[in-house]
């Protein structure tokens, strides 16, 4: 049985896993992803974890079929390169990251896609998204990705297509990390959400959040932090979170009323975290918005969880036993 490498690349952590034809997971490793550097110490890292993987499984890099890869940033598979993954150290250029992976695990395929779709699509295939003949997919975490599935496909348009984070949710609103005003990142991002709160908590208002930050040890408000200030009833937290989830509501709703999809899959670190209660606090909210409110999409958890990405970055190497369709042209994260 062929094996099968996939790594998903995310602005907190590099998941990476080892998977047979049946895609059940033989080895899988977790790392943080690099907060200094660029581009090649990220690379490294991202091989570190799949070497992980792999060891786990009881194999070697190179004797994997190849390595699927889901990253941010404009992701173009048949250079093998990703340019301006802005929610990584040092990435705002062009680097040959498949290059880099073949010749430090020694594999000789290596696939990119980007990294929400790569999600996305392993959910329409072995996820929650096999209900649903469409949906969106909104992957919440470090920023805000999007997918959307049309008849079990993903739509990529001209190779944009699918980016929800940078729905316009306000004319003139907060400035997004794309440097643009008003979109569903701006409101929603966790990058996003920690400067605002950041910038609350120095004009002297009270949070734990930065305090739980410390005493985990952590440089960033994880999605395990927002968790546990909501529980204790931080207010910053609630009203930061309440904020996010307003924002993603209106846009889901405009794609909604655009597209009539069947359902809305919820993902990312933080969509996982927060789990169906979150899903069903976006239905709710939605509905004030949606056209048609007698036949709201359902609002679904992302049923492959943190591994989604890795698995659906696997879904693209080509093994004789399970030849994989080439991706479609990937949109920027």
């Amino acid at each position: 049985m062929a094996l099968r490498g996939g790594i998903d690349l995310g602005g907190t952590k590099i998941q990476a896993v080892v998977v047979d034809d049946d895609h059940d997971v033989r080895g899988q490793q977790r790392a943080q992803t690099p907060l200094k550097g660029g581009p090649p110490d990220i690379a490294a890292a991202m091989a570190t974890a799949l070497r992980a993987a792999a060891d786990q499984a009881g194999v070697a890099p190179s004797d994997l079929a190849g390595v699927g890869v889901g990253s941010p940033g404009q992701v173009d598979d048949a250079t093998g390169t990703v340019a301006s993954a802005r929610n990584l150290p040092g990435w705002d250029g062009s680097f040959a990251l498949a290059d880099a992976l073949r010749a430090d695990l020694g594999v000789m395929q290596v696939r990119l896609s980007n990294d929400v779709g790569a999600a996305a699509d392993a959910e329409a295939a072995i996820g929650v998204g096999r209900a649903a003949r469409s949906f969106l997919g909104v992957f919440w975490g470090t920023g805000v990705g999007g997918a959307v599935i049309l008849d079990g496909k993903r739509w990529t348009g001209r190779g944009f297509g699918g980016e929800f984070g940078h729905t316009l949710v306000k004319l003139g609103g907060a400035q997004c990390p794309c440097g643009k005003h008003g979109h569903v990142e701006a409101y929603a991002g966790r990058k996003a959400m920690e400067a605002r709160a950041r910038e609350r908590m120095d004009k002297g208002e009270k949070t734990m959040l930065f305090k739980l930050m410390a005493e985990k040890g952590r440089d960033r408000l994880t999605s395990g932090i927002w968790e546990k200030a909501l529980r204790h009833g931080d207010p910053v937290a609630e009203e930061l979170v309440e904020r996010a989830v307003q924002a993603i509501a209106g846009g889901a709703a405009s794609v909604v009323n655009l597209l009539d999809v069947d359902a809305v899959v919820l993902g990312g670190g933080l969509g996982i975290r927060f789990g169906q209660p979150m899903a069903d606090r976006l239905a709710a909210a939605m509905q004030q918005h949606l056209f048609v409110e007698s036949r709201p999409p359902r609002v679904l958890v992302a049923e492959l969880g943190d591994l989604g990405g890795a698995l659906g970055a696997s879904l693209l190497v080509r093994t004789a036993a399970a030849p994989a369709t080439p991706p479609a042209p990937a949109a920027a994260g």
